[in-house]
């Protein structure tokens, strides 16, 4: 086939033959283009941070949550039996049937629709008033609730005319005695006593207004 060509365009073809070979053999070798790697799924949106809470009187229901959470709570973190369930029923009945509206008053905190904590204020005599059922759920202890609680008590004994406020507590409660403390209250007297299933130092603190 090369044999009438000249040397010079023989020497050409043979040229064009090696350079297809060259890009024919480059084109087998080359790996083939990589498909796109599948996206992963968008992240879920994060949840919205928890609203503010409120503090306002009961409604339907929330003191039989005062005594439900009290006695779930109180068995689960310190053991106690189903006697001091009935002591806050027995608490929360008295102040529904010889409530003082000017003088007493319950507080619930409430933060996108759930009951977060409670606290009650009552009356001991005319001078005297005494700060009861203080409860703040596990979720939000350290927020400040504790606090914003007693001081709400702390201030409407005041404007009540009150001139001291007292408590009733056991030893073993040490969240609560510190926020007791950092209001101004101070620990009067203490008794050794066996209630609500254990052996227990109760304690009775006051602050003067």
């Amino acid at each position: 086939m090369l044999a009438g060509l000249s040397g010079t365009e023989q020497g050409r073809i043979v040229g064009a033959m090696h350079t297809i070979q060259e890009l024919l053999g480059d084109r087998d070798t080359r790996s083939p283009p990589s498909s796109p790697s599948p996206r992963s799924p968008p992240s879920p949106p994060s949840p919205p941070p928890p609203g503010p809470y409120v503090l306002r009187a009961p409604q339907p229901g929330d003191l039989g949550w005062v005594v439900h959470r009290h006695g779930a709570l109180y068995a689960r973190e310190y053991g106690y039996d189903e006697e001091f369930e009935g002591l806050v029923a027995e608490i929360v009945a008295r102040f529904v049937q010889r409530c003082d509206a000017k003088r007493e008053r319950c507080w619930i905190a409430e933060r996108d629709g759930e009951n977060i904590g409670c606290v009650f204020l009552v009356k001991k005599s005319p001078t005297v008033a005494q700060l009861r059922l203080l409860l703040v759920e596990p979720a939000v202890r350290g927020s400040g609730l504790g606090t914003r609680l007693v001081g709400e008590c702390v201030r409407f004994a005041r404007q009540a005319g009150y001139r001291r406020l007292v408590l009733w507590t056991q030893s073993e409660l040490r969240d609560a005695r510190r926020l007791y403390e950092a209001a101004g209250f101070r620990p009067t007297s203490s008794e050794r006593h066996h209630s609500f299933g254990k052996s227990l130092v109760a304690e009775v603190w006051e602050l003067v207004l």
